[in-house]
Order: C-alpha cells, then sequence, then structure tokens
C-alpha cells in the first residue's frame, strides 16, 4: 500500500497497461481513496475559478510546457520524503491546498471588495449624471408647468422666478394644491421603452417625463459587463401617482435620487462639487483595487497550467487505486491488460517503485490464468497511420486479433479518392495542400481549433489523395479538363494538318493496329478530348474499371474473413462461411471482371472482318487487320477473309468462321450486361459468345452459386446444433433433465442469425458492386463540371479583350475552387469512406471490439487540455 502511488506515478509515464475494475458493487463513495478524489475535485474548482478570473482580464493561461518533460521531472521539494508514496501524493495535495486556499481567499477578497467599489462608485456617477441633467430639465420646462387658471398675483409673482422646485415647493406663497412633484432616477437604456409604458399606462398619462442618455457606459458590479443607462425626472401631482412610481421603479431596477432644491444654485453646484471629489477618490481606490487583482491574476495565469496538470496526475492516480482490491492486509491487487512488448518495463517500473520505498515486501506482476475476457484491442500507430485507423474507430473498433482494415484503408482510401477525383490540375493543388501541412507540421501540432486539428491530423492521408488524383488525372489525360498531348497523338484526323477537319470526319491510327507505337504510352490518348464520342468512351471506361476495382475490393474483404477464421481456428465459419461465399462470388462477379478483360484482349477488328463480305478485287482485300490467312472462295465476287462464299442472305452465324454458337457466333462484340442478365434468366443461351463452350461454363458457374446459398444458410447451423446436442450430458437418477425448450429456441437464434448473413451477403454482393458505380459518376461528375466552368468562363471571354478575359479569369478560378477544390473534396471524400465502412468493412469486420485505453499520463492531460 506504501508504494502503491509511485508504482502508479511511475506506470501512469509509460501508458502501456489498462487497470480493470475489482470493485463493481461499491459505489464511488465506498472507495478506499474517495477523500482524495473529492480533494482534488475541490483543487480543480479552485483552478477553474482562477482561470475564469484571468479570462476577465483577457489574461492568457501559460503552459506548462511539454507533457513529456513535466512527466519526467521530479516532484516538487514540498513533496519529497522518505516516508511512503501515499504521504507522498498527500503531502503534495496539502501544499497545493494551501496555495491555492491563500489565493483564493485573497481573491476573493479584492472581487468582494471590488464589486462594493463599483457599486458606489456607479451611484456617484449615477448622481453626478442626474444632477447635471435634472438641473438643465428644470431650467428648460419650469414655464411649462405654470397654472393656467392661476390669479394675477400669482401670474406676477411666476415671472419674477420659477414656478416649482425639486422638492415640490412653490416660490412666492403659490398655492400648495397647484405644485408638481418629481422623482429623478437612472434605468438601463434597454427598458426605457417598457419603463415609459409602463408609467404611461398605469398613471392613465397624468404625469411627465423626461430622459437623457448618460454618455459614457457604467459598468455592472457584478457581472462587470458595460451597460447603457438613462436619467429620467418623471412630474406628477398625486400622492397615490407617487406611490405607483415608487413600485414601477423598484420593478424596473431604476436608481432614484434624491435631489436638493433646483432653485439653491449654491446649494446645487456644493453638492456638485462635493459629489466629483468623492468620485475621483472612489475612482483612484477602484483602480488600486484593479491593479490588485490584475497582478495576483497574472501570477496565477504563470501556474494555472502547471497546477492543473498536477492535480490531474494526482486525481488519476487516486480514481485509479479505487479500482485495487485489499485482499492482504498492508498490500493491493490490481488487474488489467499490458501491450505484450512493455511488460519487461512494466516490471521494471513496478521493482523500482518498491526499491526506492524500502519497502519490506515485494511486488508482483504475474500473468492471471486463463478464461480471460475479451482483451482491448490495441495497435502501434505513427503519424501516417493514425488518420486511417481513426477512420476505421469511428465506425468501429475491430476485434482482438483480427484483421485491422486500416492497414488496407490506407492504400485504397486515396486511391479510390483519386479515381472519382482525377484530374491533373486539380490533383496537383490539393497534393500542395498537403505538402504545406506537412512542412508546417510542428506549428500546427496541438491546435486547439477542431477544424485545423482535423485537417492537421489527416495531412498524410490529404497528401495521398493529391496523389492519387494526379495519378488518376494523367490515367484520365485530364487536366482542368483539357487533355495534354505529352507523348503525341496516336490518331491523326484527315486534314489536321492544314486544319480542314470537318465534323463527320473519323480518325486513323498512325500506326499498325496492335503494334507497340500504336499505343498511347500512358493514360487515355488525348484525340478522345476533341471527339464527337468522347463521353460514349469515357462513360465505357470508367464505368468497367469502377465496376472491376469493387469487386476486387470486396472480394479481397471476403478473403479476409477467410483469414480470420484460419487464424481464429474457426473451422466452421472456414467450411461454410468462407468458402460458398467465395464460391458465389467467384463464379458470377469475379467471372463479370474476366469477361471485361477478355472483351478488352480480343482483336475485334479481325474478327468483325472475317464475318465481312468482301471482293477480292477491291483495295479492302488482304487488310493487315485480319490475322488469319486470306483464302479467296469460288464465288470471286463476294468472299469473307477465310474464304465462305457469300450469298447476300447469309446471317452472321454461317459467315463466322468461330462457331462458337448464338446469333452472333463469336465475331460480334457482346453486351456483357445482357450477357451477364442472362446467366440467371435465360441459362444455357448466349447470343453473342466469346469463347468456345461459353454457355456450358456459365451453366456450371450459375449452378455453383445456387449450391453455395443453401449451404452458406443451413450448413453452419447445422453442425453447431449437432455440436451443443452432443455437449448435453445425459442425466440419471436424481439428476436434472435438459430444459428442451431454450435448446430449440438456440437453435433458432442460430437460423435467424445465419439467414440474415446469407441474405446480406448475396444480396449486397449485387447492391455493393452497383454501389461501386459511384466511382464512374463522381469522376464523370467532376470532369463535366470542370469542362462547363472552363467554356462558359473563359473560352467565351478569351476572344472578347483583355479586361473580359481577366474577369472570366477571376470567376473561372473562384468557381473552380469553390465546387471544384471545396465541394467536389469533400463529396468524394464521403464517397470513398462510405465504400470502406458499407461495401469493403462488412464483408469481414465485425466492429465490435474494445478499444485500449491505457493508464497514461499524456493522453488524460492531452484530453484535458
Amino acid at each position: 500500500v506504501d508504494a502503491a502511488h509511485d508504482c502508479l506515478a511511475d506506470l501512469g509515464k509509460l501508458g502501456a497497461i489498462q487497470f480493470t475494475d475489482l470493485n463493481p458493487d461499491l459505489t464511488p463513495f465506498q472507495r478506499r481513496y474517495v477523500s482524495y478524489v473529492k480533494r482534488c475535485d475541490e483543487l480543480e474548482r479552485k483552478l477553474r475559478y482562477f482561470a475564469n478570473e484571468c479570462d476577465k482580464f483577457d489574461l492568457a493561461i501559460e503552459s506548462a510546457g511539454d507533457v513529456n518533460t513535466f512527466l519526467a521531472a521530479p516532484p516538487p521539494a514540498s513533496a519529497t520524503s522518505s516516508t511512503g508514496g501515499n504521504d507522498k501524493g498527500n503531502q503534495l495535495l496539502e501544499t497545493l491546498e494551501g496555495e491555492c486556499g491563500r489565493y483564493e481567499r485573497q481573491l476573493r477578497e479584492l472581487n468582494t471588495y471590488a464589486e462594493k467599489l463599483t457599486t458606489e462608485y456607479n451611484e456617484k456617477v449615477e448622481l453626478q449624471e442626474v444632477l447635471e441633467k435634472a438641473r438643465r430639465f428644470f431650467m428648460a420646462d419650469a414655464n411649462a408647468f405654470a397654472p393656467s387658471g392661476a390669479t394675477k398675483d400669482v401670474d406676477e409673482r411666476a415671472t419674477g422666478g420659477p414656478l416649482l422646485t425639486a422638492g415640490g415647493a412653490s416660490p412666492g406663497g403659490i398655492d400648495r394644491d397647484m405644485r408638481f412633484s418629481s422623482i429623478t432616477g437612472v434605468v438601463n437604456a434597454e427598458e426605457k421603452g417598457r419603463f415609459e409604458r409602463m408609467i404611461f399606462r398605469a398613471t392613465r398619462g397624468n404625469v411627465y417625463i423626461r430622459f437623457a442618455q448618460i454618455k459614457d457606459s457604467i459598468t455592472d458590479p457584478v457581472s462587470g459587463q458595460l451597460m447603457e443607462k438613462v436619467v429620467f425626472v418623471v412630474f406628477y401631482k398625486s400622492v397615490w401617482i407617487e406611490a405607483k412610481l415608487k413600485r414601477i421603479c423598484d420593478a424596473f431596477s431604476a436608481h432614484r435620487y434624491s435631489l436638493p432644491d433646483m432653485d439653491d444654485g449654491p446649494a446645487v453646484d456644493k453638492m456638485l462639487t462635493e459629489n466629483a471629489q468623492e468620485l475621483a477618490d472612489a475612482r483612484t481606490v477602484l483602480l488600486k483595487n484593479q491593479d490588485a487583482r490584475f497582478r495576483l491574476c497574472q501570477l496565477l495565469s504563470k501556474n494555472v497550467m502547471k497546477w492543473t496538470w498536477i492535480v490531474l496526475r494526482e486525481k488519476t492516480v487516486y480514481h485509479t487505486l479505487n479500482m485495487f482490491k485489499a485482499d492482504v492486509s498492508g498490500m493491493l491487487r490490481g488487474e488489467g491488460w499490458v501491450i505484450a512488448d512493455s511488460v519487461d518495463p512494466v516490471r521494471a517500473s513496478v521493482v523500482k517503485a518498491h526499491s526506492n520505498m524500502d519497502v519490506s515486501m515485494p511486488s508482483l506482476i504475474q500473468r492471471v490464468p486463463k478464461p480471460w475476457p475479451t482483451p482491448p484491442t490495441h495497435f502501434t500507430l505513427n503519424k501516417f497511420t493514425y488518420g486511417y485507423q481513426e477512420f476505421v474507430n469511428t465506425y468501429g473498433i475491430p476485434r482482438y486479433l483480427e484483421a485491422n482494415p486500416a492497414l488496407f484503408t490506407a492504400a485504397t482510401f486515396p486511391f479510390l479518392f483519386g479515381v472519382m477525383y482525377g484530374d491533373i490540375g486539380h490533383g496537383s493543388c490539393l497534393f500542395l495542400a498537403g505538402l504545406w501541412l506537412l512542412w508546417n507540421e510542428s506549428k500546427h501540432e496541438g491546435s486547439k481549433n477542431e477544424m485545423l486539428g482535423g485537417i492537421h491530423m489527416g495531412r498524410y492521408m490529404l497528401t495521398m489523395m493529391g496523389f492519387f488524383a494526379v495519378y488518376a488525372g494523367f490515367v484520365y489525360n485530364d487536366c482542368f479538363a483539357l487533355g495534354i498531348n505529352l507523348f503525341g497523338s496516336r490518331w491523326v484526323f484527315p486534314g489536321q494538318r492544314t486544319g480542314q477537319v470537318e465534323e463527320s470526319m473519323v480518325a486513323v491510327n498512325k500506326y499498325a493496329y496492335g503494334s507497340d507505337e500504336s499505343v498511347y504510352p500512358f493514360g487515355l490518348d488525348p484525340a478522345w478530348k476533341v471527339t464527337s464520342n468522347e463521353l460514349l468512351f469515357f462513360n465505357s471506361f470508367k464505368m468497367k474499371i469502377s465496376v472491376i476495382f469493387g469487386i476486387f475490393q470486396m472480394f479481397m474483404g471476403t478473403c479476409l474473413k477467410g483469414i480470420n477464421a484460419v487464424f481464429f481456428n474457426q473451422k466452421l465459419d472456414l467450411l461454410f462461411e468462407f468458402l460458398p461465399m467465395v464460391a458465389f462470388a467467384a463464379s458470377l462477379f469475379i467471372y463479370m471482371v474476366f469477361l471485361i478483360f477478355m472483351k478488352w484482349s480480343i482483336n475485334w477488328n479481325s474478327r468483325m472482318l472475317s464475318s465481312t463480305c468482301l471482293n477480292p478485287a477491291s483495295a479492302g482485300w488482304g487488310s493487315p487487320d485480319y490475322e488469319g490467312r486470306w483464302i479467296v472462295c469460288d464465288n470471286a465476287k463476294s468472299c469473307t477473309p477465310w474464304g465462305y462464299s457469300c450469298s447476300g442472305d447469309d446471317s452472321l452465324a454461317a459467315r463466322c468462321p468461330l462457331n462458337f454458337g448464338g446469333s452472333g457466333d463469336g465475331c460480334q462484340p457482346p453486351n456483357l450486361i445482357t450477357t451477364l442478365i442472362n446467366i440467371a434468366l435465360l441459362p444455357g443461351n448466349v447470343d453473342e459468345p466469346m469463347y468456345a463452350g461459353q454457355a456450358g461454363i456459365q451453366n456450371m458457374l450459375l449452378a455453383i452459386a445456387l449450391i453455395s446459398v443453401p449451404v452458406l444458410l443451413l450448413a453452419k447451423p447445422y453442425f453447431l446444433s449437432n455440436q451443443q446436442h452432443m455437449e448435453v450430458h445425459h442425466h440419471v437418477d436424481g439428476e436434472d433433465e435438459v430444459d428442451e425448450p431454450e435448446e430449440e429456441h438456440s437453435f433458432g437464434e442460430i437460423i435467424i442469425h445465419q439467414a440474415i448473413e446469407t441474405i446480406e451477403f448475396v444480396l449486397g454482393m449485387v447492391s455493393n458492386t452497383a454501389s461501386y458505380l459511384r466511382l464512374w459518376a463522381l469522376s464523370l461528375a467532376h470532369s463535366e463540371l470542370a469542362t462547363v466552368f472552363w467554356e462558359k468562363a473563359m473560352l467565351t471571354t478569351l476572344n472578347s479583350g483583355w479586361f473580359a478575359a481577366y474577369f472570366g479569369y477571376g470567376v473561372f478560378a473562384g468557381i473552380t475552387f469553390g465546387v471544384l477544390l471545396m465541394m467536389d473534396v469533400l463529396e468524394c471524400f464521403l464517397h470513398a469512406l462510405r465504400l470502406h465502412w458499407v461495401e469493403f468493412q462488412n464483408k469481414f469486420f465485425a466492429a465490435d471490439g474494445v478499444r485500449f485505453a491505457p493508464f497514461s499520463f499524456k493522453a488524460i492531460i492531452a484530453g484535458a487540455s
């Protein structure tokens, strides 16, 4: 027990062990070290109070430095002792409590005094304003209140002086019944309108009220906020009205002030002078109080962060000690998970803490005998893999020791993003932004800005996304919607060199078909950018590669399911889930990819030419496009290249020499979508085959796919049921029998779970394959948007003068940045994320693991900061 504090203090620096609670039945108030935790909570309250007071003076809380340096530093001198580790922690808390308590008392006394001084100062300011404004009111409005029915004697006396005074007395003996009284005070400027309406309604308009704005704002003594206030004077002639006015003033928190007789000029001036002197004295005292509070907060701002870290460390230690169990007198027992590579450092830390304490009782670190609960999942990460792992963890934590999707996401996520965002120009902007983040990595480390912190976390991901966008842009030969002729186009239009190309002209290849020179070295030929069938070609190309990438990624996810089954020795999952899934996916979807590549690899010019009727005397006879030997038939006027005599009404199957079956007989390029649909709807019927025996092979693949579904649905539940029956012990002579309904219910649950698994996989393979077409859709949208922005913003203004071109470039740059470099990046990012979460990870990823949460001071301090 004596060394427990020091042991945990050293283990917290390692951050390699996660403790489990051995006292789950105890409430927080029944724990051993609850008093220490409460003391830490009280210290945290005081430190928050200090931080709030510093914020009032706009004082930034100074950093305590690097967390690693803080943890490596020795404890304060006041905590060093040759006594036990718990005594050290107690002494450290006592030192902090004494110091923080003293500062808190000083600060609270100064704040209380400041509030009192501010209230008195405000009252004097308001009184000064009321005196000045009221004098003006009485001087300006005195004649307005002369009674219309007064006698001549009253009129004569009234001409020699004011009619009424502030206290309501009438000079020169005017009838007391005709005098007016007044109430003066100050009210918040925000309440002026409501205050005036309330008085008017309460008195039925039988008062006269005047307002005047106070020029300078007045500080609220409680909140410290500046408030705008106005001076008011209300003239009335009734005791009943006076009572109502006082209640209204109290309701609106208006301050009322008693004024001397406004006719007594010397008395008013004396009061103004005395109040001004008191106001200056109050301001001096208030400034000194403010200066004292500022200097105290300035001192606290240098230590608050360090003290907060110390309290967090101590609170974490005592909170963890509360999870230990005191099985043996004088000893504490704790259990937890340790990173395998850190077992030796953990043992060395515990031994070191005991040796420093000179404790006679030894420390023991032993492996807990199995069976264990499910271990938490931990991965050793670096700056590059951290962002990808956080993406996976957002979806779910991997199970202990199962295949981690983040390893594959680090490669496939930026690649699929590049497929959707492929553009050399836009990708370069994204790539340069990522490089800038990497260059300024140290500046943005530890940023408290949430958005900047998230971008900083994904700086390597952003760089890779830009890189693959540039790579895909070279494949598409797309740079700001323009093609780049880097290696020289292999196609040429008739009259191209003389500028006489017409819209209906067809480009021809400069080199022999199929030769190395006829192929553009990298990516697509820029000639496609100026053709009328550009959109048709790019749609076909991007749609096929989207399907290929999607099927490969989903099949890889299915293979990872098999690898997990082999690693965990789950034979039923391997034999009756993984193998049927592979059979179903390979027989239909891998076969689809096979057909795509096969269609790409076949020389359709040669096949189609072999079924074309030609005149042996024509110029087309003997064309090098045909790969076979040219044979002249008996009918010398119309022959196929392989020697078939054409009669004029021959079918394509009769003219084709391949004999693959169907109407095309292998000489007509098939529609792959129709071919794939007919595998299930018209088994054995291939209208446009590509190879011999295609119908039979497709029937065999369909049979494999159909057989794999019931195997996937029923085989695993059947063998699980048999295993459960074998594990049931037959009881005899007085022993209880097995409850049969529970067994049937268990088997029913297995069937339901497996049915869900089967339906999800079978339908998911179809829907997920279609979902990968978003790669094609977003790539097409990006390209078309870039084309529209270029044509409408730039091309239309280039020939309209330099000013129009300058304006057009500004519009083009602004739209490109806002739409393509901001919105489209986010859109492609989210779609790539969805493809990994839904289409890829659901093939093998359970996402029901427990994240490793180590006892780490560094992580706790970083999270609190």
